[in-house]
C-alpha cells in the first residue's frame, strides 16, 4: 500500500485490492469445506465395508465358539461384548450426526455446511460444558475404557491411545503454547461439515478398534493347536434318515482332527449290544467305519470309547452318537414356510419335501410354482381363489409317491398410509410435516414388502387440494401447509404406492393419514 496522502484513484485500488482479497478468502473456505465433505463420504464408504468385515470375523469366532466351546466360548462372550458397546457408541454418533444435519436440505452441498451453532449450543454452556458436552464426554471415555478392559493386552495401548482425550487433566497443547479442553480444542467453533467428519472419524476408530479386537481373537495365539485330549466324536451318515431294515452306512468321525489319525482299536456298543470289529465296524484313517444294520424304527444309541495313540501313551476318546429310524412314507410332506395360506403378488416360499427321497429326485407342480434349490420352492399364486399343489418322487423300493395339497389365495391387505413412518392420526410440528417422508405399510403382514409410494393429495384447512408426485411434499403443498394454524388437521390421501418388485401389482387403496399441527 502507498504511505502518506493517497489519492481517489489510490484508495479505490485498495479498496478492490480488499475486495479481492476476501473473494480468494471466501473461494478458500468453499474449498476446505468440500474437502471436509469428500473425506467423510470416504470415511463412510470405509466404515461400511468395516462393518461388513468385523460381521465375518464375529460369525467365524462364533463357529468356533461352537466346534471348541473350551477354547474359545469365553473369547466369543468377549467379542459380543465389544460388538455391543460399539454398535451402541456407534448409535449414540450415527443419532448426534442425524441432529446435526437436521435442516440441510442437500447432504452434499459442503458449501453451506459453514456454521458452527449446532455443537456450540449442544456442547457448551459459557465456560462450562452443557449436559449434551458432557454426555459425549461420558460416552467417549466410557467406551474406551470399558473396551481396554476387554480386549487382549497387546490391544490395551493402542484402543487407549485411539480415543485418548488429552493429558491427566482433559487438555490439549495449543500451537501458541496455552493449553485447552480437549473437546473445546476440537468441537467448538468448528464449521458443521468438519464436524461431520469428525464424528465419522470417531465411528471409523470404533470399527478398527472392533477390527484389532476380533483379528486378535482369531490369528492370535488363542488359536493354538488342540489336544486329542480335548477331541470330540461326530457322527456323519449319507442321509438323515434311514428306513427299517436298511444297511446303515454312517460314520464316526473325529470333530477338529487330522484325517491322517486312525484308532487304534474301539470298544463301541449299539443300544447296549456289544460290537465287533470287522463284522460290525472297522477301523480307519480319520474314525470308524460302521458296518451296522439299522434295526428297527426308533432312536438307537452307540456308546463306547475310541483309544488313540499319542506320545508312546494310549489316549481315550469317549463316544455318545445316536441315530433314527423312520418307518417307510406313503405320502408327501407339503408346508407354506409363512402360513397356511399363499398371497397373490408375492413370492411365497414353500419347502416340498418327500422323507427318504433325495431332493433331486422329487418333483412337484401347479400353476406359478418354480423351484428355486433343493426343496425349496418360489409360489406366485395366479388367478382362482385356490391352487393345488402336486409332489411326486420314487422310493429306493421303485414305489411311486405323488401326494397333492390344496392352498387358499388371498390378496395384499390394505396398506396403512404413513407420514415418517407413523399412521392413522398422527401429531407433529410443522417443521417435521414439511420434511416428513409419505409412505405405505402393511401392519402385522407375515411378509416384509418394499412398498414406496409416487404421490399423493395434501389437504389444509381452508386451502385448495394439492397433487403431489413423489414422497414428500412439493413447493405448493409446502405453502399451503404455512397457512395452517397451531390445531389445524391437514389430511395425506389417495396415496399411490406400489411394491418396487412387482409394479404390475394393484395394490388395495391405502388408508390415509390425518396430521394435527402441534404449533
Amino acid at each position: 500500500m502507498a504511505s502518506g496522502k493517497e489519492t481517489p484513484r489510490q484508495k479505490m485500488i485498495n479498496l478492490m485490492y480488499l475486495i479481492f482479497i476476501a473473494m480468494l478468502a471466501l473461494n478458500m473456505s468453499k474449498e476446505v469445506l468440500a474437502a471436509f465433505g469428500i473425506m467423510n463420504e470416504k470415511l463412510e464408504a470405509s466404515n461400511e465395508k468395516m462393518e461388513s468385515s468385523n460381521e465375518n470375523y464375529l460369525a467365524n469366532l462364533e463357529i468356533k465358539a461352537e466346534e471348541d466351546p473350551k477354547k474359545y466360548e469365553e473369547l466369543y462372550t468377549d467379542a459380543q461384548r465389544i460388538k455391543e458397546l460399539s454398535a451402541d457408541y456407534n448409535s449414540y454418533l450415527a443419532t448426534l450426526k442425524s441432529e446435526l444435519m437436521e435442516g440441510v436440505d442437500d447432504p452434499k452441498d459442503y458449501a453451506v455446511m459453514d456454521k458452527s451453532d449446532y455443537l456450540d449450543q449442544k456442547f457448551f454452556q459459557g465456560d462450562n460444558l452443557a449436559e449434551g458436552g458432557e454426555e459425549f464426554m461420558k460416552r467417549l471415555n466410557d467406551y474406551r475404557t470399558q473396551v481396554a478392559a476387554i480386549v487382549p493386552e497387546g490391544l490395551k495401548a493402542s484402543v487407549k491411545a485411539r480415543f485418548e482425550t488429552g493429558d491427566a487433566n482433559g487438555k490439549v497443547e495449543k500451537r501458541d503454547g496455552t493449553k485447552q479442553d480437549w473437546i473445546n480444542y476440537h468441537y467448538e467453533g468448528f464449521p458443521q461439515v468438519a464436524s461431520l467428519a469428525k464424528l465419522t472419524a470417531l465411528q471409523a476408530d470404533v470399527q478398527a478398534t472392533e477390527e484389532s479386537a476380533l483379528k486378535a481373537m482369531l490369528e492370535g495365539e488363542l488359536s493354538s493347536q488342540v489336544s486329542l485330549e480335548n477331541f470330540k466324536t461326530a457322527l456323519f451318515t449319507e442321509k438323515s434318515a434311514y428306513y427299517a431294515g436298511e444297511k446303515f452306512d454312517g460314520k464316526i468321525g473325529i470333530s477338529k482332527t487330522d484325517e491322517s489319525s486312525k484308532p487304534v482299536k474301539a470298544d463301541l456298543t449299539l443300544d447296549g449290544r456289544k460290537l465287533s470289529e470287522g463284522s460290525d465296524y472297522r477301523l480307519e484313517e480319520g474314525g470308524v467305519q460302521l458296518l451296522i444294520g439299522t434295526g428297527n424304527a426308533g432312536d438307537h444309541e452307540i456308546k463306547g470309547t475310541l483309544y488313540f495313540q499319542q506320545d508312546g501313551e494310549e489316549i481315550e476318546v469317549p463316544v455318545s452318537n445316536s441315530f433314527a429310524v423312520i418307518s417307510k412314507p406313503n405320502a408327501a410332506l407339503i408346508a407354506a414356510d409363512k402360513m397356511n395360506v399363499v398371497y397373490r403378488g408375492v413370492a411365497n416360499p414353500m419347502s416340498i419335501s418327500i422323507p427318504g427321497i433325495p431332493n433331486n429326485k422329487v418333483s412337484a407342480s401347479a400353476p406359478g410354482l418354480k423351484k428355486v434349490s433343493g426343496s425349496k420352492y418360489i409360489m406366485n399364486p395366479q388367478q382362482g381363489r385356490t391352487v393345488k399343489i402336486t409332489a411326486s418322487g420314487v422310493l429306493p423300493d421303485g414305489q411311486r409317491i405323488s401326494t397333492p395339497a390344496e392352498f387358499r389365495i388371498k390378496d395384499i391387505p390394505r396398506p396403512a398410509g404413513t407420514v415418517s413412518k407413523q399412521d392413522g392420526s398422527v401429531k407433529m410440528p410443522r417443521n417435521n410435516m414439511e420434511i416428513a417422508t409419505i409412505g405405505a405399510m402393511l401392519e402385522d403382514f407375515d411378509f416384509d414388502l418394499n412398498i414406496a409410494v409416487s404421490g399423493f393429495k395434501f389437504k389444509v384447512p381452508g386451502q385448495p387440494t394439492v397433487s403431489v408426485n413423489g414422497n414428500k411434499l412439493n413447493g405448493m403443498a409446502k405453502t399451503a401447509l404455512k397457512r395452517a394454524k397451531r390445531g389445524d388437521v391437514v389430511q395425506v390421501f389417495d396415496i399411490n404406492a406400489y411394491i418396487t418388485n412387482n409394479k404390475s401389482y394393484k395394490l388395495k387403496k391405502v388408508s390415509p393419514v390425518v396430521v394435527e399441527i402441534t404449533n
